[in-house]
């Protein structure tokens, strides 16, 4: 699991931290094991991260962030259509998470669940994932003509139930929750289509 020497330490650190908390969570990942992974001393991860572990889960979350924006941008990129952009984005998670063997789902609902109430900015850095996940998606519903409302009821729905058919699959070690999920929100979406 190590990551790439090319990249700059703090990077590395950002990197290592993310993909071991997305398959270990925040409480299972701890400073030596990231600094070890990223190929850095542990007075690197202090250097560049003073506030310890949690800044360093901050700075994970957001990472994992973009990468699933990353992820979810260029899904909904490849459909015009809403509710096939949808289903195809369920098809590439249930690909990514099959060819990882299972065990790289949601990059932050694992940190997401051990720290909800526990650790403040970590939860911030967690709420604003989320919202930003929406947020593209009900972006893309609204470019489709639908209401401001409608938007962004649909995409809670949407990233609500990707969240969870992304779990079910992992647990299952299986696509097809994620893949009947998406094709339940393709439903879904051109039900509210005029």
């Amino acid at each position: 699991m190590a990551t790439s020497p090319q990249l700059g330490t703090r990077e590395r650190i950002i990197r290592a931290a993310s993909l071991l908390m997305q398959r270990q969570g925040y409480e299972g990942t701890g400073i030596k094991q990231i600094a070890q992974e990223a190929e850095a001393t542990l007075g690197s991860v202090y250097h560049f991260f003073p506030g310890g572990k949690q800044a360093v889960g901050v700075a994970a979350v957001r990472h994992a962030d973009q990468e699933f924006a990353d992820l979810l941008s260029a899904s909904l990129s490849e459909e015009a259509d809403p509710a096939k952009a949808i289903a195809a984005c369920a098809r590439t998670l249930a690909r990514h998470l099959r060819d990882s063997g299972w065990v790289d789902g949601c990059p932050i609902s694992a940190t997401a669940l051990e720290t909800t109430g526990r650790s403040p900015d970590i939860e911030k850095a967690v709420t604003l994932a989320f919202q930003h996940w929406r947020d593209m998606v009900a972006g893309t519903l609204r470019e489709a003509g639908f209401p401001e409302n409608d938007a962004h009821d649909l995409a809670t729905t949407v990233i609500s139930t990707l969240e969870g058919a992304e779990l079910t699959a992992q647990v299952y070690k299986s696509e097809t929750p994620l893949t009947v999920a998406g094709e339940h929100l393709a439903r879904l979406i051109n039900s509210y289509k005029g």
